[in-house]
């Protein structure tokens, strides 16, 4: 497969989504219709994405998918791009916005800064593309898609390390810039090496505290305080700079006092390999954790409550065949304040599953994620699962290649059917889509759809038909010299569509 090679530099990125702007209206008289009045929903305008640095080892191997789905109610224009993070962007003339002040290159000359060329631009939506780097020298990438690229737009960063540590596959969705991240299942054990990523998109520094929460509460951090990231960057922060305490299980939260990041954390083990965790969902007194795959020789639950009260949950795998309750583990309790982690073992026990967390009692809002590893003896290999939003109108999951990956979907609720729809190949091939019922209470681990005459990478987009929330995950495997390589990437709604009332009025200007 060929791809065009991208020539990177070290750095991060991240991605956010801006919508279109949304009508006044006053408020509705007593008695008047509003029905008449319901916002519209309409594709969203402006998407921004922010991709990490993927690796400091000279032998990985780096990929990245950008894909936008077809979405009704776009025009014909718009573009999306990735450029390198610590690079200043460029108006619509070509011309730098910060002449003789950036991090650009100088031309040598003039003494202003050039304007940097996207290292990955889409051509057009409902196709794929892909580019490459080598080496431990990639940077953080910075994307922001418009127009008909915007709706939907799904960035996935892919990197394959032959050897070392975190040897393996690692896979990450670049995010949306936020101000706000919880990261339960991050470490500072012995045999962990974990990085905070924090990518800063504009053109202000951002500030940003890093707080972290072991098993007996709060770790004290001085060093965690005021972090700032200059604009256009990416900053790496490794936690065990942070505290000279040997936590095996931390909840991580990164708290931006100013501006906005790109977040996530890279979890590297000397033994058990390593993977990208993203960021829990925002707290919830219930939770999904989709996609534990059948083989999972090991499962292990970290859960953390940001309150004062504690949080009982119920444990319950959503099975192939229906809800279970885990021997021994029927519920778990969750300090306030304090990280707690419960080793689940081989809980799928050959099936697929989905963990799904509820309240006992009263419903306390708490952040979770799962370590899965696949694989026995030195022949490991680990991943992560964070609690996610559903899949809801429509997900995205990009950089497929038929036999490698399988698709996860949950029903915890009520059944629910699904469209699934394999997008064209990055070098050739046809859109193929497969309707799928979800029974309730139930996981199903599908093949999915392979686009008619494949060549490349594809893309795979879930659309909610009828019936109950279903949420999602997409798995990716390889062989690595007989390790079990694998990454999970949970599918959460793709925000591509914004809620836009109606005007009262129509203000446009009348022709005589």
């Amino acid at each position: 497969m060929n791809r065009t090679t991208l020539s990177l530099i070290a750095g991060t990125t991240a991605l956010a989504a801006v919508t279109g702007f949304a009508a006044l209206s006053a408020p509705d008289a007593p008695g008047t219709d509003t029905a008449a009045k319901a916002a519209a929903q309409l594709p969203v305008e402006r998407t921004s994405l922010l991709c990490p640095a993927p690796s400091t080892s000279d032998l990985a191997e780096t990929s990245y998918t950008s894909f936008t789905p077809v979405t009704k109610g776009t025009g014909s224009g718009g573009k999306a791009e990735l450029r390198e993070a610590a690079e200043e962007s460029a108006d619509a003339d070509g011309e730098n916005k910060d002449k003789g002040k950036g991090k650009g290159k100088d031309d040598g000359k003039s003494g202003e800064v050039k304007p940097t060329k996207p290292v990955l631009t889409s051509k057009e939506p409902g196709k794929p593309v892909t580019g490459d780097s080598s080496g431990g020298d990639a940077p953080a990438l910075v994307g922001t898609a418009d127009g008909r690229f915007a709706p939907g737009w799904t960035v996935q960063e892919t990197t394959e390390v032959a050897a070392g540590t975190g040897r393996g596959l690692q896979g990450v969705n670049c995010t949306a810039p936020d101000t706000d991240f919880w990261f339960p299942g991050a470490s500072t054990d012995a045999d962990r090496t974990d990085y905070v990523h924090l990518t800063n998109p504009d053109d202000s520094a951002a500030v940003v505290d890093l707080e972290l929460y072991g098993k007996d509460g709060a770790l004290k951090s001085a060093v965690g305080e005021g972090i700032t990231v200059p604009p256009h960057s990416s900053e790496p922060v490794l936690l065990s700079t942070l505290t000279g305490e040997r936590q095996t299980n931390l909840t991580v939260h990164v708290n931006v006092r100013s501006g906005r990041v790109g977040a996530a954390v890279q979890a590297l083990d000397d033994k058990l390999g390593g993977d990208w965790l993203a960021a829990s969902t925002d707290p919830s007194g219930s939770l999904v954790l989709p996609g534990i795959p059948e083989d999972a020789t090991s499962v292990r639950l970290v859960a953390f409550t940001p309150g004062d009260a504690d949080a009982d949950l119920k444990v319950r795998l959503a099975s192939p065949s229906g809800p279970i309750t885990p021997a021994g583990h029927e519920t778990v309790h969750v300090k306030g304040g304090m990280t707690s982690a419960v080793d689940l073992g081989d809980v799928t026990r050959g099936e697929a599953g989905s963990l799904v967390l509820t309240p006992t009692d009263r419903s306390v809002p708490v952040v979770a994620a799962l370590r899965v590893v696949r694989g026995k003896g030195d022949k490991q290999e680990t991943a992560f699962i964070p609690a996610t939003r559903p899949v809801g109108t429509r997900a995205t999951s990009a950089d497929n290649s038929g036999k490698a990956s399988t698709l996860s979907l949950t029903a915890p609720g009520a059944a629910a059917t699904v469209k699934v729809t394999a997008s064209a190949g990055s070098e050739g091939g046809t859109p193929v889509s497969k309707t799928y019922t979800i029974k309730a209470g139930t996981t199903q681990d599908i093949e999915p759809p392979v686009p008619g005459g494949l060549k490349g990478t594809y893309a795979l987009t879930v659309e909610t038909m009828s019936g109950g929330p279903v949420y999602g995950a997409r798995t990716l495997t390889a062989s690595e010299g007989g390790v079990p390589a694998f990454t999970v990437q949970t599918l959460p709604d793709d925000r591509g569509t914004v809620a836009v009332p109606e005007a009262d009025e129509d203000l446009s200007v009348l022709q005589r």
